[in-house]
């Protein structure tokens, strides 16, 4: 099977309760990014903010994997913390139900942090 080229092929090849669940991450993560470009990046979709990624999402057959989601100060690292996996990566089991608003929330501060950095 060839490697996707477009992130609809990338969500076209999962099993369909995976790619309904990556629908919906792909679409609250553009709605959060100004201007958001795809691209596939490292065999994953990726969601570009100004020419850099700002985030990958991905299927794998356990999880839903979000990366690379830095660390933040305050509240939202603990909301985020139970599902960090690695430094920069967090994964949300398909045993339990995705924390969308949370993916929201990270997306929106993965932006403003990227904003303020440009600044």
């Amino acid at each position: 099977m060839a490697a996707p080229e477009t992130i609809d092929e990338y969500i076209a090849a999962q099993p369909p309760e995976v790619a309904e669940r990556l629908r919906r991450i792909r679409s609250i993560i553009e709605a959060e990014v100004p201007d958001p470009e795809e691209r596939i990046r490292y065999g994953m979709p990726a969601v570009m903010l100004g020419g850099r990624y700002a985030l990958h999402f991905a299927g794998w057959k356990k999880h839903i994997g979000l990366y690379p989601v830095p660390t933040f100060d305050g509240p939202l690292e603990a909301e985020i913390a139970p599902y960090r996996s690695e430094k920069d990566s967090v994964v949300f089991p398909h045993s339990k139900p995705i924390p969308y608003v949370l993916i929201g929330r990270v997306t929106a501060a993965i932006v403003s942090q990227r904003q303020s950095a440009s600044d």
